[in-house]
């Protein structure tokens, strides 16, 4: 079920965009690194699939109404 609109699919893309700049850029490294990574990793995949599991327990959606 999806449930995250397009803004939401956004933001999180340009957050692994400036995680992987950052770590390119040596800005960032060892386990900070690694955990940011991580989430970084479950932001491009819930983007991808428009699918936020979180946000299913609390009945949440991003994504506009059909009409």
């Amino acid at each position: 079920m999806k449930n995250m609109g397009t803004l939401d699919r956004v933001i999180r893309l340009v957050a692994v965009a400036a995680v992987i700049a950052a770590w390119g850029l040596g800005l960032i490294t060892g386990t900070l690194a690694l955990v940011l990574g991580g989430v970084a990793l479950v932001f491009l995949l819930t983007s991808l699939t428009a699918t936020c599991p979180a946000y299913m327990p609390f009945g949440l959606s991003t994504r506009r109404k059909a009409r």
